[in-house]
């Protein structure tokens, strides 16, 4: 396999704006990465950095008053130019998408097994009692048993942990090329979050998954992710190997975030601050 090949998703000078009152408002700067497959990529950036807008361009679920440019190549297709219809037929059998916040994501009023049904129905074309089968075997495979009676209970009837982990059972059940994690450990606790995490990268490297990791925390991202693409007010601040960003990194805004990071035993008479204004400047001329 060529290098051609190897890349899944190619993204190229991504911008996207907000169309208000006032005009359109660029919330995403010219945006390029790319993903090899069977590997990681962090996206990661302080809250309206960008991040969460640039997955759901990718996945196609901008809020109306957002309009995307530029070009994301999937396997060759242009994800910002496919048809609703083409949109469909992508979301689940290739693009997985988990979400933030499972608690509004999840349907309130349908049972878990109902909403994880409906999709492999839909995609695989498999019958009710198919589907019902998978369903539960991809809830063992992420670490919720049948004794625990999750396929006929609602959203609101389980924990945090476990709601992550149906919205994760729920977007590799159509054997997606690609997942994408929009801050998948968000209000977890320590101990959850590394359960999910270490959860998402079993999956990766047990069905051949790529992955975008998206988070706030650069340490986290450093962890578990094999790529990086630093984001500051829509603008790439620095892009490369995780190993290599973390190691000697070339923006003055990744230091800052570094230098920031809480370490153990460390006593500081007063927090390290950022001047993110000096960084946006620079990259915006």
């Amino acid at each position: 396999m060529n290098n051609t090949e190897q890349v899944l998703l190619d993204v190229r000078g991504l911008s996207i704006d907000i169309i208000n009152e006032a005009g359109p408002q660029r919330v995403v700067h010219n945006l390029d990465f790319r993903l090899e497959r069977g590997r990681t990529l962090g996206i990661v950036g302080e809250s309206g950095s960008g991040k969460s807008m640039t997955a759901s361009a990718i996945m196609g679920i901008l809020p109306d008053v957002a309009v995307a440019d530029g070009e994301v190549f999937y396997k060759g297709n242009d994800l910002l130019q496919v048809t609703p219809a083409q949109r469909r037929k992508l979301s689940g059998p290739e693009l997985g998408f988990i979400f933030q916040e499972p608690m509004s994501a999840l349907h309130p009023t349908m049972s878990i097994g109902e909403q994880m049904v409906r999709p492999m129905r839909l995609h695989l074309g498999l019958s009710k009692s198919e589907a019902q089968s998978r369903a539960q075997e991809l809830l063992d495979l992420v670490g919720i048993p049948a004794q625990r009676g999750v396929m006929g209970s609602y959203v609101h009837q389980l924990s945090g942990g476990m709601r992550q982990r149906v919205m994760i059972a729920m977007s590799i059940s159509c054997e997606p090329a690609l997942l994408l994690a929009d801050e998948p450990t968000t209000a977890l606790d320590a101990t959850i979050q590394k359960q999910i995490l270490d959860l998402l990268m079993r999956l990766r490297d047990d069905l051949g998954l790529s992955l975008i990791l998206i988070s706030h925390d650069l340490g986290l991202v450093a962890k578990y992710t094999d790529d990086v693409v630093v984001l500051l007010d829509g603008y790439e601040m620095e892009a490369g190997t995780t190993a290599d960003v973390i190691a000697c990194p070339r923006s003055g805004y990744t230091r800052g975030l570094l230098e920031a990071a809480p370490r153990l035993g460390q006593r500081l008479d007063r927090l390290p601050v950022i001047n993110k204004s000096e960084f946006t400047k620079a990259v915006a001329k």
